[in-house]
């Protein structure tokens, strides 16, 4: 069965490719993003990933493949259903804040009456209300990054397209905008995020996505690529600190924290703490499946054989 369930598909690509002179960015590129669903989409620089948002968002064409949103396939059909925050922001610094969120409404064909009220409602909840009529020039750069963000989501799209929303926010204002983007996702928007946030990739998608080199690596849950990607990690703390763990058999380590190891389990961990015991105080052991951190990097890091191949 689909991964997308009975939920439906907002999003469709199917052998998708797209090459600029000799380079080819994109290669036979197929993914779904289930409708509701917040949809993590990862990767390395280099690999593929803005030439794919920009064909989703009609911005490229592809040489090949089908690119469906919202179940249309023509290049303007769904453009008033999808909203978009850029990497790179840019508002219209001479003008006042309303007049900027009331002209993105009327891009997508939202009414007067109807623009007012989603946009007190976002400035009120971005805490921005005061600064309504002011220009957006006199914004600090984490205003202005919510004023962007609110740009994106004021004519309510049914898919939101996220490119890095947490860049450059400090702790507080990141939370706010965090809640404000699951708020949306628990009322039915369609959330396709890229980051390069690992752990909040984790934190908050549903499905997680990743292209290398053009190609498609990871896709589905955290637990499914867990299970499918790497082996148990231990992380242990005992007396002797490393040197105490030279020639443990069936155990490789992987990284020295200092006042603890990681380590790469090849049989069952209940062993390895056995063994662990039988030779120095254990202080602690922990078993974790692999971050996705830890996958991101097998894959990407350049003397990967697994990234090699993608």
């Amino acid at each position: 069965m689909s991964m997308t369930g009975k939920r439906g598909v907002a999003l469709r690509l199917e052998g998708v490719s797209k090459t600029f002179g000799t380079h080819t960015a994109v290669r036979c590129l197929s993914l779904e993003v289930p409708a509701g669903a917040i949809y993590g989409f990862i990767g390395p620089n280099g690999s593929g990933k803005t030439t794919t948002l920009r064909m989703i968002l009609h911005i490229v064409l592809p040489d090949a493949g089908v690119v469906e949103v919202l179940g249309a396939r023509g290049t303007r059909s769904a453009n008033d259903r999808l909203g978009y925050l850029p990497e790179e922001r840019g508002l219209y610094r001479k003008m006042s804040v309303r007049r900027v969120l009331a002209y993105q409404a009327a891009l997508k064909g939202m009414g007067c009456a109807a623009a007012r009220e989603s946009i007190d409602h976002w400035l009120g909840r971005m805490g921005l209300a005061a600064w309504a009529d002011h220009k957006v020039e006199a914004l600090s750069k984490g205003m202005a990054q919510k004023i962007q963000f609110i740009a994106a989501v004021v004519a309510k799209p049914e898919l939101l397209i996220l490119d890095e929303p947490f860049s450059g926010l400090d702790p507080v204002n990141l939370d706010v905008l965090r809640e404000a983007i699951l708020d949306l996702a628990r009322q039915g928007t369609t959330i396709l995020f890229s980051t390069h946030d690992m752990a909040m990739a984790e934190q908050m998608c549903d499905f997680i996505f990743m292209i290398h080199k053009g190609r498609k690596v990871l896709d589905g849950t955290l637990t499914a690529i867990q299970s499918q990607h790497g082996a148990d990690r231990v992380r242990v703390r005992v007396e002797g600190g490393a040197a105490a763990l030279h020639g443990l058999e069936g155990a490789q380590v992987i990284r020295d924290l200092g006042q603890m190891q990681e380590l790469h389990c090849a049989g069952d961990p209940q062993e390895l703490l056995r063994a662990l015991v039988a030779r120095a105080r254990v202080h602690q052991f922990e078993i974790s499946k692999p971050s996705l951190h830890d996958i991101f990097v097998s894959i990407a890091r350049p003397d990967s054989a697994e990234g090699g191949h993608a």
